[in-house]
């Protein structure tokens, strides 16, 4: 499979598909290792997973696994020592491996009371060499897209200048794009739909209000609520927004905003 890299031990290529992207709140539902030997052979494996928690439409959206796939299929735990067995003494690879993967795989692991022991495995994470080769900065998208070198690089008004050319480019060469603000700001944040308040400190997660911030990380505001009051208390004599302040303060008292209608 491999003509250019060469292999001294295993590497294996993983993915996984979650409900989400919050490793200590959403879980795995689909899991892919590729592990390739130094001989060229490979092997495969891949596990669809009962999450135990429902999937949101916007992550089906994405992967198209629904609650009714996963339903009859096994829980993490009971793949996590196979899992962990075939990862033994390989390196790993992947894309965005190293801030999506690895951290899904550590989170279930934890859960599951199995270390999950890559400290001494090198990782290969081929998004990080895409963007080393096709560098994504300013001066390169403007020479990409607009057929030129910036004259004014580094300036405020070169830069302004630049980026609004690009986006018109953009729009004109990809023709899927929305023509609208609305539409782009969607493509461009799509984790404020989860957004409770406008800064991201409480998100939407399974029909819950969940902590997305501090020491607190993953806890839901009823729980905070009800274990945890004096932290809410805290938040009210803070810096915080307006509006987490009033979430904070309603559930002090006992009242939380309806779960968002799917």
């Amino acid at each position: 499979m491999f003509k250019n890299l060469i292999l001294d031990k295993p590497l294996a290529f993983i993915d996984v598909e979650t409900t989400g992207l919050q490793p200590n709140v959403d879980r795995i539902v689909e899991l892919s290792i590729l592990k390739i030997f130094p001989d060229g052979n490979y092997e495969y494996k891949s596990h669809r997973i009962n999450p135990e928690i429902p999937i949101p439409d916007q992550a089906t959206a994405i992967h198209g696994i629904t609650d009714e796939d996963v339903v009859n299929e096994r829980k993490f735990q009971e793949y996590a020592s196979i899992i962990n067995d075939f990862l033994e003494g390989c390196d790993i690879a992947g894309f965005n491996v190293l801030k999506f993967d690895i951290p899904f795989l550590e989170a279930e692991f934890r859960r599951a009371g199995i270390p999950f022991q890559n400290k001494d495995q090198k990782c290969v994470d081929v998004q990080i060499l895409y963007h080393l080769l096709e560098p994504r900065d300013l001066k390169s998208a403007y020479l990409k897209y607009c057929g030129k070198e910036m004259e004014l690089a580094h300036t405020a008004q070169g830069d302004a200048t630049a980026a609004a050319e690009i986006l018109d480019k953009q729009l004109e060469i990809h023709q899927n794009l929305p023509k609208n603000v609305a539409g782009l700001h969607a493509l461009c944040r799509p984790e404020l739909n989860n957004y409770v308040d406008p800064e991201g400190k409480f998100i939407w997660s399974n029909g819950e209000i969940v902590c997305n911030f501090g020491r607190n990380f993953g806890w839901t505001l009823k729980q905070l609520a009800s274990q945890t009051p004096d932290y809410l208390q805290w938040m009210l004599s803070s810096d915080f927004s307006p509006d987490v302040k009033k979430l904070v303060y309603n559930a002090l008292q006992g009242k939380f905003p309806k779960p968002k209608v799917k």
